[in-house]
């Protein structure tokens, strides 16, 4: 079975909680905090496998979570950090963020590992948070959450030539001859449901790849049928064979059908639309010499500056020319990533600042909403019930420039504050 498209949802560890202890020693009345920290939570990451070619697996397994880190001890003992964790997809695998349709890692290459989901840090031991006035705090810091997405997964093959058109125009068929592959093949429409690959071996001892994408339909850039799934298997292919049926069987007009793909593929992208493209008007068996529907096609042809071939896959009538010709045309085409990545750094993505920058406070009549991802996990990570965790929170607010905004804002007496799910009221 072949699988090109999955939602799963990955999460990274959560950091380990810092230790509240005290030193115990023999003839020390009062040993000073030395509880130490937790440890890092475990990162994601996506990793080309060789030996993957669908992402069937994640069919039937949709959530995955790194390793969380271990909570930090006595004398000073850090807790051991989580293990990473790597999941496995084949090469042409690109993520996206399901929310916001951005790619995140475009995994192209043999070995190629991305970094997804960033692991929380593990929360500070109360030996961090000795003064000269607070000798003996008794909080210590919980352990930062890791980050949690929704992915997207897609495959998009990785094949040199990209066979298109219409269902039906012979496709699967000529795969079956100048390759190994073994389609399926019928007579009607449709036969063709998942794209097929086959390897080419040329008579100048070259190799090249080539997919067989299922029939587009008119539509299919704007999703009618299977035409999304379809066209975005193109967009990594460097040629793209364009086979059109001239024998007039199916009741088909060639030429309309030519400007009917094109279109499709024009909408879907103009990059795409402008690839490399050969006609090649099959079927040729069928037809005679002076064949009208050819004719017609190939002053199209001629007019968008395209090379044109008739053949036949039943006869073997002009397969030698074709496919020494898109040898020679591929020697011209540098191979190269094909897809559009909307961000090319992870880092900008993942980064774990130590700064807080990005929050608002938006106020809502006498009640004051502090958002922000750092903000709210600073909120759960301290313990507002003691005294002197709470002295730091506020310290820490000063700090951040939270304090500041809110009286930017006009905060009062008696107004309330809000931070993700905690509600405290201001005092001045």
């Amino acid at each position: 079975m072949f699988t090109d498209y999955a939602k799963i949802t990955a999460e990274a560890g959560k950091g380990g909680n810092g230790a509240i202890s005290f030193r115990r020693e023999k003839y020390v009345a009062a040993g000073g905090p030395d509880g130490g920290d937790g440890g890092k939570g475990g990162d994601v990451y996506f990793k080309v496998d060789k030996d993957a070619n669908t992402l069937i697996e994640f069919k039937f397994k949709k959530k995955f979570k790194a390793e969380n880190g271990e909570n930090g001890s006595g004398a000073r003992k850090y807790g051991k950090s989580g293990k990473d964790l790597y999941i496995p997809v084949p090469i042409g695998t690109v993520v996206r963020d399901a929310e916001t349709n951005e790619v995140l890692a475009d995994l192209s290459e043999k070995g190629q590992e991305a970094l997804i989901l960033k692991g929380g840090r593990g929360g500070l031991g109360n030996s961090h948070f000795a003064t000269s006035t607070r000798q003996a705090p008794r909080f210590a810091q919980d352990g930062e959450s890791g980050e949690k997405r929704d992915l997207i997964l897609e495959l998009k093959l990785l094949a040199d030539v990209g066979l298109i058109g219409f269902p039906n125009v012979g496709k699967s068929t000529f795969l079956s001859v100048v390759t190994s592959a073994t389609p399926k093949i019928a007579n009607y429409h449709f036969t063709t449901i998942e794209p097929n690959l086959g390897v080419v071996k040329s008579v100048y001892g070259d190799s090249f790849v080539i997919a067989d994408i299922p029939g587009i339909i008119e539509g299919a850039s704007e999703g009618a049928g299977l035409g999304l799934q379809f066209l975005r298997h193109i967009e990594r292919t460097r040629l793209l064979l364009h086979l059109i049926d001239v024998s007039g069987t199916e009741g088909r007009n060639p030429v309309d059908d030519y400007h009917k793909i094109n279109n499709e593929l024009k909408n879907y992208s103009e990059k795409l639309a402008k690839r490399t493209q050969i006609i090649v008007a099959t079927k040729s068996d069928l037809i005679a010499d002076d064949n009208e529907n050819f004719k017609e096609l190939e002053k199209e042809a001629k007019k968008d500056n395209r090379k044109i071939f008739k053949i036949s896959s039943v006869t073997g009538e002009g397969l030698n020319e074709l496919m020494s010709y898109i040898s020679k045309t591929l020697k011209t085409i540098p191979k190269e990533n094909l897809i559009d990545i909307t961000s090319t750094s992870t880092e900008k993505v993942y980064k774990l600042d130590d700064d807080f920058e990005n929050f608002k406070v938006e106020k809502q009549g006498k009640c004051y909403i502090v958002t922000g991802k750092r903000v709210e996990d600073l909120m759960r990570r301290v313990n507002i019930g003691d005294y002197e965790s709470l002295f730091y929170l506020h310290k820490k607010l000063d700090e951040i420039g939270v304090t500041s905004q809110l009286k930017k804002q006009g905060v009062k007496d008696g107004d309330i504050v809000k931070i993700g799910n905690y509600e405290m009221e201001w005092e001045d």
